[in-house]
């Protein structure tokens, strides 16, 4: 059984068809707390620069 992200409580997951309720976490607020953290920025996917591109006249050098 899988633990909740954000406080660590057993989470039931759920069966095919059925409905998915708050999985992957345990209950609402912590679907929301999680929701509340990637709002606030504390959550960010990282990425890397990309390279400018010579034909593209929006990076200035036009």
């Amino acid at each position: 059984m899988p633990d909740c992200p954000i406080c660590g409580k057993p989470v039931v997951k759920p069966t095919p068809g059925a409905p998915r309720g708050a999985y992957p976490f345990c209950s609402d607020r912590c679907r929301q707390v999680d929701l509340g953290r990637w709002f606030d920025g504390r959550y960010a996917i990282p990425a890397e620069e990309a390279e400018p591109d010579e034909d593209d006249p929006r990076d200035g050098r036009g």
